[in-house]
């Protein structure tokens, strides 16, 4: 397999790998987890979005999603693995070049690392949490699924 890790905006994207992207998000979100809810939600077009996804040739085997939230904070969502590429650590690489991707994004303006938010569904909270993210409210029920939302502080604190 011959990873390669891309990040741009959905608008920069070749029509070939929107699809596959979007593809990969419906397979996961809407087929595998069967909640049937809007996907494309407008919020892909927003300024400063940005998708990150891993592939190996044509096929996307994992993708997630970068929004901004106010001034000096992400939001990370729309985190999905193909089923034949989990458990090979390729999710973890994944969120790892994000997240390092938005603290060289602030350089030396936030020093420390960017502040990131997301919604982990609640089995999930553990991986996330060895990824530096911590609880940070109430565990909540969204389209059938429970999930706890998660903060990392804006500080270099991943663990290998």
């Amino acid at each position: 397999m011959s990873l390669e890790l891309q990040l741009a905006a959905p608008a920069d994207l070749d029509v070939g790998t929107l699809y596959r992207i979007l593809q990969l998000r419906v397979d996961v979100f809407v087929v595998e987890q069967r909640c049937p809810y809007r996907e494309l939600d407008g919020r892909d077009l927003e300024p400063g979005a940005r998708w990150v996804w891993a592939s190996d040739g044509d096929a996307v085997l994992a993708t997630l999603r970068i929004l901004r939230e106010g001034a000096g904070a992400a939001r990370i969502g729309r985190v999905a693995t193909a089923q034949a590429a989990r458990a090979g650590g390729i999710a973890t690489t994944l969120m790892r070049h994000a997240l390092d991707s938005l603290d060289a994004e602030a350089g030396d303006d936030l020093a420390a690392g960017v502040e990131v938010v997301l919604d982990a569904q609640s089995p999930l909270v553990g991986w996330y949490q060895r990824l530096g993210f911590e609880p940070d409210g109430a565990e909540f029920v969204e389209d059938g699924i429970s999930h706890l939302p998660m903060r990392r502080p804006g500080q270099l604190s991943r663990q290998p």
